[in-house]
């Protein structure tokens, strides 16, 4: 009965590994011309930041920090990434491998149905002070308002932006890793 245990659990582990394993996109910050840095500023928010890239040991990461204020109909911070020119029709799972100063940040998706500069779709994570793996599944993103539809259909992705936003606080997110994962 142990054995069967064992490989049943062997079986499931290497399931998922597999699942996981191979991205579709998978972006590690080595070109710095991807992302562009939008803060609330272009609507008339206070927010201030800055998105950058820091070496050590070789390895390259992002930094999304700054002071999010909600003064003035404001409350964001983030960088984006344009994917249109991905082919994320198998995409099922967005993994983020971050660190931070244990606060609650998102990642924003927009789809070709995202017409209006404030629509988008959001799934949120809480990083720790040590870099840790988030793997969110696409059917948990929520929709920012009334008039987008209710699931993302991963083939009309057409952006991925790291956020903080929402409430006053000080950003300070370190990003290893953005991927879309089958």
């Amino acid at each position: 009965m142990c054995k069967v245990k064992f490989i049943s659990l062997l079986l499931f582990i290497i399931i998922i590994n597999k699942t996981f394993a191979e991205p579709i996109l998978k972006d590690n910050f080595q070109g710095p011309e991807k992302w562009t840095y939008i803060a609330d500023d272009v609507m008339g928010g206070v927010s201030t930041g800055s998105f950058e890239y820091k070496t050590n040991n070789d390895v390259t990461v992002a930094l999304l920090s700054g002071k999010v204020s909600t003064e003035n109909k404001g409350g964001f911070i983030q960088s984006r990434r344009n994917v249109i020119n991905s082919n994320l029709e198998k995409a099922n799972f967005v993994r983020v491998v971050a660190k931070g100063n244990n606060q609650k940040y998102f990642i924003h998706l927009r789809t070709t149905g995202t017409f209006l500069p404030w629509q988008y779709y959001a799934a949120e994570f809480i990083v720790e002070e040590n870099f840790k793996e988030f793997i969110i599944p696409i059917t948990n993103f929520k929709k920012s308002g009334f008039f987008l539809g209710n699931k993302i259909n991963a083939k009309n992705i057409t952006s991925i932006g790291i956020v903080a936003f929402g409430r006053d606080h000080y950003a300070e997110l370190y990003i290893k890793e953005v991927a879309f994962l089958e």
